[in-house]
């Protein structure tokens, strides 16, 4: 089982102005709900570890889970309101999002609200974004992740978001001090640029996997992903694709790479430090492909498996 954790919120989408305000759908969201929401769609175990409102909202969000299979097992609720996230899409599908996040239910996880312990079936924590960066939820989690280091496969996604965590240098240097734990570390070329002010990605790869990790990975948008491991780089393209927009395509990916590693076997600390080249490939494509599915729709609404094998045999 996959154990996922972080924020849940509700993504309120705003379209264009028009004569009577702004249009608005209200979406489940937050980047390590949809990595728990995405592995339940590809059919692999996963658990999802947050404190979620007991407002409407928060309901809708445990509503959610329990509709993609996930496990409700380390759920807690809590009064706090859910947080709001308004996102607007730019004329290229771009999200752009502004948070209403106060005092807000999805940071209110403290240490002293963890699991004693972890049964054997959970064979992977993951855990990223701005949980990471606000507190209590983000000393929850690296005292998490501390305890559990070793025992089972770490993995990390920073999702930077600047807007919520503030200061950019102290968060990095708190991802950073993750990243003895980790044994996966999935970003993108943003969170690069934001975090390091550069356009390196491999240099910024490797320099990860100095401090850790096993597997780092950075996707590119378009120009598909790139793998660091070991003494290789491995560079994928992405599919050709007609985009809606990219809100939960990062989100998606990961879902895709933990599932199919968990599918394949592969989900534990050694297969990890044992990975080939050519696992590693297929691994990126198919977490590619479950990325790009997304982007042909509006929101985050992850694929089941044989949907992505359908899309994978379409394009082969």
């Amino acid at each position: 089982m996959i154990l996922v954790c972080g924020e849940a919120l509700i993504d309120l989408f705003i379209g264009a102005p028009g004569p009577s305000g702004f249009p608005a759908e209200a979406i489940a969201g937050g980047s390590p709900f949809n990595v728990a929401i995405g592995i339940g769609r590809l059919g692999r175990p996963s658990a999802f570890l947050s404190t979620l409102s007991d407002d409407v909202f928060g309901t809708f969000l445990a509503e959610k889970l329990a509709e993609s299979g996930v496990s409700p097992a380390y759920l807690q609720r809590c009064p706090n309101y859910t947080t709001l996230s308004v996102v607007a899409t730019s004329a290229s599908g771009q999200p752009q999002y502004s948070f209403y996040a106060p005092n807000s239910a999805d940071r209110a996880l403290s240490p002293d609200m963890l699991p004693a312990r972890l049964p054997p079936e959970v064979n992977a924590i993951a855990a990223g974004s701005y949980a990471l960066g606000v507190e209590p939820i983000a000393s929850a989690i690296e005292t998490l992740l501390r305890r559990e280091a070793g025992s089972r496969v770490i993995s990390l996604d920073p999702n930077v978001r600047p807007r919520v965590v503030g200061d950019l240098k102290a968060y990095r240097d708190r991802f950073e001090g993750l990243l003895a734990h980790a044994d996966i570390v999935k970003a993108s070329d943003e969170d690069i640029e934001l975090l390091y002010a550069t356009n390196d990605l491999a240099s910024a790869a490797r320099a990860w996997l100095a401090l850790g990790p096993k597997l780092v990975i950075i996707t590119r948008g378009e120009k598909g992903p790139l793998a660091a491991f070991g003494d290789r780089i491995v560079e994928r393209p992405a599919p050709r694709i007609d985009v809606v927009d990219t809100v939960g395509a990062g989100d998606t990916f990961h879902a895709g790479l933990l599932s199919w590693l968990d599918a394949s076997h592969l989900l534990t600390p050694a297969g990890i430090a044992g990975l080939t080249e050519g696992q590693a490939t297929e691994a990126l494509d198919f977490a590619a492909t479950a990325a790009a599915i997304v982007c042909t729709r509006r929101g985050a609404n992850p694929p089941s498996w044989a949907e992505v094998e359908q899309f994978m045999a379409s394009r082969a």
